[in-house]
């Protein structure tokens, strides 16, 4: 399943692309997150029959409505990153760079008091080589779309940061529902002012909206949670990571994208970073990785 999750969200970059055939970045997300938020409401509904956290009563909708406003302003922060960087860069690059939030999830987790183990270093050193590889060029160059989506990764790593801050207090599926419904608010309202959101823009991307909302925010999220019942944390992060490399699969196989040799190097030392951040050392089972 977690395999599944992966491969559905390293996709969506290429149906990110493709949208961009047709509507704007803010059109885009407001129609994207709109449909997970609407796509979780049944998952919602059929797990607030099974009590909040360790089984307890659900938690209170105030709690999760704060929260969930919090969550979803820096979901709109890195998914607004994200959108407009896909537009000046590759499906493949823009996986990878997104990635980086495995390697910085730790380093943010510093300010919060949260040990950070020596294959964390490790992990941060291939990822920032592997970077350098895939994105500079020139003279110390980094083209626009990279940049963006490298700011975006800082934005996803504080996303997953304080989700662990949340989810033991929380509904996960539930709040993650309502940032995607603040996260939509948000987008329709620049895409209101900053746009020109058209009927037959937003039918031109029916087709990646469709993916991108229904299979990326709400099927792959459910798949998640559902597989995350059993997996490891520091098991299903590794796996989750493989995100990356469907995103240059799928940028190759429907976009006919191309890396040179450097690239795939930087790539390949990319998702050694990811992965080396997540082992766990030998001995230990179970807690998540730092």
């Amino acid at each position: 399943l977690l395999l599944l999750a992966a491969a559905i969200w390293g996709f969506a970059f290429v149906a990110q692309r493709l949208g961009m055939d047709h509507v704007g970045p803010f059109t885009f997300n407001a129609a994207r997150f709109a449909l997970g938020a609407v796509a979780l409401v049944p998952v919602v509904r059929a797990r607030s029959r099974t009590g909040g956290p360790g089984g307890g009563p659900p938690a209170p909708w105030a709690d999760d409505l704060k929260r969930g406003a919090v969550l979803g302003l820096i979901l709109f922060g890195g998914a607004t990153l994200q959108q407009f960087g896909v537009v000046y860069t590759t499906a493949g690059k823009a996986g990878f760079i997104t990635g980086l939030y495995v390697v910085l999830v730790p380093f943010l987790g510093l300010f919060v008091g949260q040990h950070t183990h020596g294959r964390t270093w490790l992990g941060a050193v291939l990822a920032v080589v592997g970077l350098y590889l895939l994105t500079i060029t020139g003279r110390l160059h980094m083209e626009l779309g990279d940049f963006l989506v490298f700011v975006g990764a800082f934005f996803w790593a504080t996303h997953v940061v304080l989700i662990g801050k949340f989810a033991p207090r929380t509904e996960p599926v539930r709040l993650a529902a309502l940032q995607f419904a603040v996260c939509a608010v948000v987008s329709s309202l620049m895409a209101i002012v900053f746009e020109d959101p058209t009927l037959s823009g937003l039918r031109g991307a029916l087709g990646p909206i469709l993916y991108a909302g229904l299979l990326s925010t709400g099927v792959a999220y459910t798949l998640q949670v559902v597989a995350q019942r059993q997996a490891p944390p520091a098991h299903a992060a590794i796996i989750l990571s493989l995100e990356a490399v469907f995103a240059v699969a799928g940028g190759m196989i429907m976009l006919g994208e191309t890396l040179a040799p450097r690239g795939l190097l930087g790539c390949a030392l990319m998702l050694a970073g990811m992965i080396a951040s997540q082992i766990e050392p030998r001995g230990r089972r179970g807690g998540t990785a730092a």
